[in-house]
């Protein structure tokens, strides 16, 4: 049986983790479950899957779910000590780390210290911190599975093939709900069409990152860390159907690739199983009925956050930490309809044009830098939503990063030299 912790179980990752587990719970135990807010619903997960901890972000919720769960022998915990032991707990073969945001890099390295295997859906912690995360995972000989489904169809294409016969990698990306939209379409479109992706059911944070296209470039910030790549290996595609997860092209032409229906049940099963297959949570593929898949170029001119990830990674350094708590911001106030659609580009391009470059910072800094690039940010936002008021056109993406001097050793010229 194994014994899983999960962090962030009321999430979109979460409830569909929880999912799979409750259709074989002969093969699991969930040993800690975690949340932000919603205390109501993980107090019926708790009550569910009867883990050894339950933990909240806040303290005063913490308390009263600690009451009404009097009934049982959990333990109930809160803010981020309660994380870092649910991520760290003796009691554990994995920790899958479906936190939302920075907040999940610190628990992915207690998992990693405590020796954890990994199943990883948290992509900050790769985006922020990720020379540190694999410098660890490789200290402690422990695994790190990706849970996103690109990065799963990468570990699944590439098996275990030397990195020396990867020519690249296909990333797909399924356009988001805005494809083919024009600079001025964007610059009116609000957060509730925003939030209508056209295949996948995800987090609103996440579904607005892929309307941007800022998550298929952080997802190319992960696809660098977790599998060794140069940057210029990985090359993104769009692909509507979102039925090719992502593929891998090998030096002899063969192209390797993961096709299933767009189900994150699928991906996260894997990783929970893993090396071992079982029966699926979804329904099997019927390429007949699809007919045929398509593939295009991304858009970079009118979604241009994908080139400013790709930019960051080549810079390496604090730049992923900059451009990861600028987006944070952006895409709240964007939510919360403060900024426009296009302003969230904005805002993290100003960003890293502000903030001095930090060559090898450390977590702690990494987090130092969160919280400076987050104030900042806070404090510039009328700026960016006065403009765009009156400049909603193609003016408005006129911001462009300054180049930046890489760091010693950043990722793509430590592969290229490799």
């Amino acid at each position: 049986m194994k014994r899983i912790a999960l962090l962030g179980s009321t999430g979109s990752i979460g409830t569909q983790a929880l999912d799979v587990v409750s259709r074989d719970e002969k093969q699991y135990a969930v040993t800690a479950l975690t949340a932000g807010k919603n205390a109501r619903l993980l107090e019926e997960q708790v009550r569910r899957f009867r883990p050894r901890l339950a933990v909240l972000g806040e303290e005063k919720a913490a308390w009263e779910l600690k009451g009404r769960l009097a009934d049982t022998d959990v333990r109930v915990a809160y803010g981020e000590e309660g994380l870092l032991e649910a991520a760290s707990m003796e009691e554990c073969d994995m920790v899958l780390n479906a936190l939302v945001g920075v907040a999940g890099l610190r628990p992915t390295a207690a998992a990693l210290e405590a020796g954890h295997t990994l199943a990883l859906a948290n992509k900050e912690s790769l985006v922020c911190g990720g020379a540190r995360v694999m410098e660890l995972a490789k200290k402690k000989g422990v695994s790190i599975l990706p849970v996103d489904s690109e990065h799963s169809a990468i570990f699944q294409s590439m098996g275990n093939r030397p990195l020396e016969e990867v020519r690249r990698v296909l990333l797909t990306a399924s356009g988001g709900p805005f494809f083919g939209k024009s600079r001025e379409e964007l610059g009116g479109m609000t957060a509730a069409e925003a939030l209508r992706h056209p295949n996948w059911s995800m987090g609103k944070k996440i579904t607005v990152d892929s309307a941007t296209m800022m998550n298929k470039g952080f997802e190319v910030m992960e696809a660098v860390w977790l599998f060794g790549l140069a940057p210029e290996q990985v090359e993104v595609l769009v692909h509507r159907e979102s039925i090719l997860h992502s593929a891998v092209e090998f030096i002899d032409g063969c192209v390797m690739a993961q096709l299933s229906q767009p189900d994150m049940r699928l991906p996260i099963q894997l990783a929970l199983t893993w090396p071992r297959r079982q029966e699926g949570a979804i329904k099997p593929l019927d390429l007949t009925a699809i007919g045929s898949l398509t593939f295009q170029k991304p858009d970079r001119e009118n979604f241009p956050c994908l080139s400013l990830c790709e930019q960051v990674i080549r810079q390496g350094g604090d730049r992923g930490a900059v451009i990861n708590a600028a987006n944070e911001v952006a895409v709240a106030l964007f939510l919360e309809g403060t900024i426009g659609f296009l302003d969230i580009y904005e805002m993290c391009a100003q960003a890293l044009r502000d903030q001095p470059f930090r060559e090898d910072p450390t977590i702690q800094e990494i987090l130092e830098i969160d919280k400076m690039v987050r104030a900042q940010c806070l404090g510039s936002h009328t700026l960016f939503s006065q403009a765009s008021t009156t400049s909603q056109g193609k003016d408005s993406m006129a911001v462009r990063p300054p180049d930046l001097p890489c760091a010693k050793g950043a990722v793509g010229e430590r592969r290229l030299r490799d």
